[in-house]
């Protein structure tokens, strides 16, 4: 494992630092705070036509209450930040960070503009895993295991429901905008996945079952999604992480240590049986990020891997049989 400089986790710290305060420079109307139960959430109140509209910022805590107070200065201050931002994605280049690719940015910057992100849209898959360089500070490894042509999202369906807003404009418009077409699945009135004609890249819409996986609707992001076992663990409490790619993407990925821990579950569920390519390439992630983790993020690594062992013997279950192919991620985890 190679670490990256320090002044490359630097940069990238302060790259997302500076994407999270844009995002808050570009909220149009006043914030105001909503309950909900024991939670709150900020959201942006402004009229449009004669309707009072309600545009969701995020779920309140002290960080997002600071943006919320210095607003009209990050508004001031929105071109310098641009230029800032330009600068440390050249240093971040410059110091052998991955990029993203130009077919994978763009998909990623038209979803982020039309507010996926900020809705609670989740990146999974191995695009997630590609974004984890800066969060851990190290190179991910040359190969087949960060390779993929696929974008994958998922948000949680109580979420699309509760926010009570929607991207804008319309995924399905950005999508043909990209030269997208939607791909018929069993239900020729859903449509969860689509493929950019000529490059073949594929989004997906994802979202947990608790149960059958079945297609769902996600109202907030105008879209039907796969709904999928196990995924619930994935993507609960997500962190923001920053594409390379121009001045800077600001997108939400899982934690990683879930991400680790996940992919041990998926791995064994796998229809095509132990030998499968994908299952190989779920372990060799995993095992990546374990023994990354074990080395900086011990507790965190320790609490997720207790937390999924702990929902049941299925769970348990898939997780061994995995563990059982890579006894050097069993003996590390067996010592945390």
């Amino acid at each position: 494992m190679t670490p990256l400089s320090s002044i490359a986790t630097s940069a990238y710290t302060d790259l997302v630092r500076l994407l999270k305060d844009d995002a808050m420079s570009g909220v149009k109307g006043k914030p105001t705070l909503k309950k909900r139960g024991d939670k709150a959430y900020w959201y942006a109140a402004r009229r449009v036509g004669v309707d009072m509209r309600f545009f969701y910022i995020g779920e309140d805590n002290d960080e997002i209450r600071a943006r919320i107070d210095s607003i009209e200065e990050l508004r001031k201050t929105a071109k310098e930040r641009q230029a800032k931002r330009a600068r440390l994605v050249r240093l971040l280049r410059a110091e052998g960070m991955t990029p993203t690719d130009r077919a994978t940015g763009s998909i990623l910057s038209a979803m982020a503009d039309a507010g996926t992100f900020r809705l609670g849209g989740t990146i999974v898959g191995t695009n997630a895993f590609r974004l984890y360089e800066g969060e851990l500070g190290i190179r991910l490894p040359l190969g087949g295991m960060a390779n993929t042509g696929d974008i994958d999202i998922a948000q949680f369906e109580k979420l699309s429901v509760a926010l009570q807003d929607q991207v804008e404009p319309a995924l399905a418009e950005t999508f043909s905008a990209l030269k997208f077409t939607p791909l018929p699945g069993m239900d020729a009135r859903r449509t969860w996945r689509w493929e950019q004609g000529g490059s073949g890249q594929l989004v997906e819409f994802l979202t947990p079952a608790f149960g059958d996986e079945t297609v769902r609707e996600l109202p907030a992001l105008g879209v039907d999604a796969q709904a999928l076992n196990y995924l619930n663990f994935l993507i609960a409490e997500p962190i923001h992480a920053a594409a390379i790619y121009r001045a800077g993407i600001l997108v939400q990925v899982p934690r990683p240590e879930r991400y680790a821990i996940h992919k041990l579950i998926v791995a064994d569920r796998r229809r095509d049986g132990d030998g499968s390519l994908k299952s190989a390439k779920d372990r060799e992630q995993a095992a990546f990020l374990i023994a990354t983790m074990a080395q900086d993020r011990p507790d965190d690594l320790a609490h997720a891997y207790a937390q999924a062992t702990e929902v049941g013997p299925r769970w348990r279950d898939h997780i061994a049989n995995s563990l059982n192919r890579m006894p050097e991620t069993k003996k590390i985890l067996d010592n945390l």
